[in-house]
């Protein structure tokens, strides 16, 4: 099983993959992050939740970052469920969009999708940038008006798509990056 936070790959050693830090900073600030690794060279939230604090079962409070332990369905759904109940946050995920964790708790329940462009490289847990990209297609899920809005403001380069017209506020028809 991966570490809570962990992108894998099968070229990789590794299963300790941190979010670029500079996302981290156009999207926060942040007042929990349920899954962090055990080692972390930045901040990603106010509180960071290591596997052996149990970010699932542990009350969620404020703006959430939310970047899941990867691997089968039902190491990812939990985590995405958690995140759609809760509201108000962020989620990065593959943008593996036919899957049924897309169907159940993204499609229905976000208020949108950044689908970021190219594959992204991560960084391990001394804070390097990896030498190889992420290995496919990554979207940044955001739950809430004001995670649209992050969003369709964070410079990210990709592609908006507003999936809950509810939560359109101030936010452009369409957003290129």
């Amino acid at each position: 099983m991966s570490r809570i936070n962990a992108h894998q790959s099968a070229r990789s050693e590794s299963v300790d993959w941190l979010t670029p830090p500079e996302w981290i900073q156009k999207l926060g600030p942040f007042d929990l992050d349920p899954c962090c690794p055990y080692s972390m060279p930045w901040r990603t939230a106010a509180r960071m939740l290591t596997r052996d604090e149990d970010g699932l079962a542990t009350n969620w409070h404020g703006r959430i970052w939310c970047n899941p332990p990867y691997g089968p369905p039902k190491i990812i759904e939990p985590w995405l469920r958690r995140l759609a109940d809760h509201g108000n946050g962020i989620g990065l995920i593959f943008a593996r969009t036919e899957t049924r964790a897309w169907f159940k708790y993204i499609w229905p329940r976000a208020s949108g999708a950044l689908f970021v462009e190219g594959r992204p490289h991560f960084y391990n847990i001394a804070g390097e940038r990896a030498k190889g990209n992420s290995g496919g297609p990554v979207a940044l899920l955001a739950y809430g008006a004001a995670n649209l809005e992050a969003l369709a403001a964070s410079g990210i380069r990709g592609k908006l798509v507003v999936l809950n017209s509810s939560s359109l506020t101030s936010i452009a028809p369409q957003t290129d990056r």
